[in-house]
């Protein structure tokens, strides 16, 4: 009988060991193993998905001359008030050109100027003629040597034998030819179609010979041009 309660004590006691140890370890390294798996559960950083990449400041090409950004904003900043270019329009031929060509509700007084004189100059000759009287026009107002506007030049006393007082005849503005006028004032303006005779500062009618001591460039339609 005293065989079996000693056994029995033995086996308590090392049953409330084993208890203490497992108590004592559900305090440290086991809480330490817990917090580990939990650090391990938790999602590891991943590199963002936007990832930003240092540019080098932007380059502004002007015509074929690169200029940096820095040079682009001062430019944009020195202009501020100057008007916005907007790309001419491009065409296969100077008649789709002149068909591409927008339609101005109110023109302005110095291209009115320069439409005036290819219309009553020109109206009845080919659009390439048109063009050429057109840009001698244009060359004079940047030449120094003529007045420097459009209507300076075309006003110029004794230039222009259409001109009467100051003034130019009426013109009737609902013609096919004015608007022809207008839209090759428009290219001539901005140069974006070469004129047969680029570069004429003078030009007369073919039928007269005015022994002019200048050079000839061509003959378009029915003018002869010089510079």
């Amino acid at each position: 009988m005293s065989l079996k309660l000693n056994r029995a004590s033995a086996i308590a006691v090392a049953a409330m060991t084993l208890t203490i140890i497992f108590s004592a370890g559900g305090s440290g390294a086991a809480a330490q193993a817990v917090n580990a798996l939990t650090a391990n559960q938790e999602p590891t950083p991943q590199p963002s998905t936007l990832i930003t990449i240092p540019q080098a400041p932007a380059a502004v090409t002007e015509g074929n001359v690169p200029v940096s950004a820095a040079s682009a904003d001062a430019a944009d900043d020195d202009d501020a008030d100057a008007e916005i270019a907007v790309p001419a329009p491009r065409a296969a031929s100077l008649a789709a050109l002149v068909n591409v060509q927008p339609r101005l509700a109110d023109l302005p007084r110095e291209l009115n100027c320069l439409a005036g004189a290819i219309y009553f100059e020109a109206k009845s000759e080919s659009l390439a003629g048109q063009l050429a009287v057109g840009r001698v026009i244009v060359a004079r107002s940047k030449s120094g040597r003529f007045p420097d506007s459009y209507c300076g030049v075309v006003f110029q006393r004794s230039q222009f034998s259409f001109v009467h007082g100051n003034t130019m005849p009426s013109i009737p503005k609902a013609s096919r030819q004015w608007k022809d006028a207008v839209a090759i004032a428009q290219i001539a303006h901005a140069g974006t179609w070469k004129s047969p005779a680029e570069g004429a500062l003078f030009f007369h009618a073919a039928y007269v010979a005015p022994g002019w001591r200048l050079t000839r460039l061509a003959r378009v339609d029915n003018h002869v041009f010089y510079r």
